[in-house]
């Protein structure tokens, strides 16, 4: 890696809360500048696996997290200047509202200097739009700042009393009016993940669209240089360890509508230990492919949960890789697979494939959210968790997960389910935070 600081043009979009619209802008702003033939890198702060989907189509690149917690302080850096070095515009997607969470948005906006373009639903309001604006803006000192832009604004009479409401006029970037066209489908853990919506692209392209009509949408590249920042090379690289300790390892990923959760930086750092990766569909193949380990991340196995149980091909492939004592490491959706059970929302009760006792239910209200920590051997392996499910098992844990500065003991974190070779979990690992670790999770024997 360079040792020079790289200078590109970034911003990041943020807002006042969840729900806003930061996705549909951070994407039509990407959108609308590769159009035009920039190289644009997009990420994503904070712990997201589907805006990721729409950014990463947006900009035709591959798109990582950067959390200042999860993913360190040092791997931002390293993400952000490589990124400077081959991007013509940096466009970072916040998470919640700006000041929410710790670490939060402006934490990261304010330890590598990136200008702040805030997104306000202005749906039901004018003049507050001013003092939202104003006070987001001015709320902690030394934070820079790319402007404000109105979202799902009623008409043009709308937009310009919203205009009128700001202290500072040359904050302005713009109204984007309200229009069912630019919104980007949801379900329960989220957005619809882009490859599954056939008119993705063009609802895309229609938010680029109505982008380009607002100032903010007119930047060109003089006026794209007032976001410039300045990004340091990293004091010390953070790939992996140099002996690659999965040289020879075959790791079969699973990847498909119901096992979609997948960092690109995870994979990445598989393979940068020397692991070659091949990816299965436990919807679609009736075995697994030939591999020494099996990576089964999360997703919506509850949405496909009849064809997942009716797959009896793959369940005995995976029953027979775990009697050979092959690792078999499964987060979140893909633990609920493992269990005997799983019921749906609507009460129906399907079977599963049984490697692990027990039944996993849906519910209606969120069971769990947040950073956590898996401490293994001494070791940490950072991440996040998120579902709506809960699960009833004989199994007793082998360890658990805690939030960031609670004791080992706090037992408030995730479970963590030792069967033979396999190890599951809801926690969501972040590879990269501990590739080492990582190594030996798909190692025979390599975790006690």
């Amino acid at each position: 890696m360079s040792s020079i600081t790289a200078c590109c043009p970034a911003v990041l979009v943020a807002a006042p809360a969840s729900g806003q619209g930061k996705t549909t802008v951070a994407a039509a702003l990407a959108r609308l500048h590769a159009r035009q033939g920039r190289r644009v890198r997009v990420f994503k702060c904070g712990p997201d696996f589907l805006d990721p989907h729409w950014l990463a189509l947006a900009s035709g690149a591959p798109v990582h997290q950067l959390d200042l917690w999860m993913t360190g302080e040092a791997d931002c850096m390293a993400r952000l200047h490589a990124a400077a070095q081959e991007a013509d515009l940096i466009v970072i997607e916040g998470v919640m509202g700006l000041f929410d969470g710790t670490p939060s948005a402006a934490d990261l906006a304010q330890r590598f200097g990136l200008p702040v373009l805030a997104v306000i639903d202005a749906s039901a309001m004018a003049g507050t739009f001013g003092a939202l604006a104003y006070g987001l803006q001015h709320y902690r000192p030394g934070l820079r700042w790319a402007g404000v832009l109105a979202n799902r604004v009623a008409s043009e009479r709308h937009a310009q009393m919203l205009q009128e409401g700001l202290r500072e006029p040359d904050q302005w970037r713009g109204a984007l009016m309200r229009n069912p066209a630019l919104s980007l489908p949801e379900r329960h853990l989220g957005l619809v993940a882009a490859s599954e919506v056939g008119d993705a692209l063009a609802r895309l392209d229609a938010a680029a669209d109505a982008l380009a009509a607002t100032p903010l949408g007119r930047m060109g590249v003089a006026e794209l240089q007032d976001w410039g920042v300045e990004f340091p090379a990293p004091a010390v690289p953070t790939a992996a360890p140099v002996d690659a300790p999965l040289v020879g390892t075959t790791i079969a990923v699973a990847r498909d509508a119901a096992f979609c959760f997948l960092y690109a930086a995870n994979l990445d750092c598989l393979r940068a230990l020397g692991a070659q990766l091949v990816f299965f569909s436990p919807l679609a193949d009736a075995a697994l492919p030939p591999c020494d380990a099996v990576w089964l991340p999360g997703g919506y196995p509850e949405l496909h949960a009849a064809a997942l149980g009716a797959n009896h091909g793959l369940c005995d492939s995976l029953r027979a890789h775990a009697t050979q004592g092959r690792p078999i490491w499964a987060e979140c959706g893909g633990m609920m697979a493992l269990f005997e059970q799983l019921a749906t929302a609507d009460g129906t009760v399907h079977a599963m494939w049984g490697l692990l006792p027990g039944r996993v239910t849906m519910q209606q209200r969120l069971a769990a959210l947040g950073p956590q920590q898996l401490d293994l051997d001494g070791q940490a392996l950072r991440g996040h968790t998120f579902h709506y499910s809960r699960c009833e098992t004989a199994l007793r844990p082998a360890a658990r997960s805690r939030r960031p500065g609670a004791p080992n003991a706090a037992g408030e974190g995730e479970a963590l389910y030792v069967q033979g070779p396999v190890r599951a979990s809801y926690f969501h690992a972040y590879f990269p935070s501990n590739p080492a670790l990582v190594a030996r999770l798909f190692s025979a024997g390599g975790v006690a």
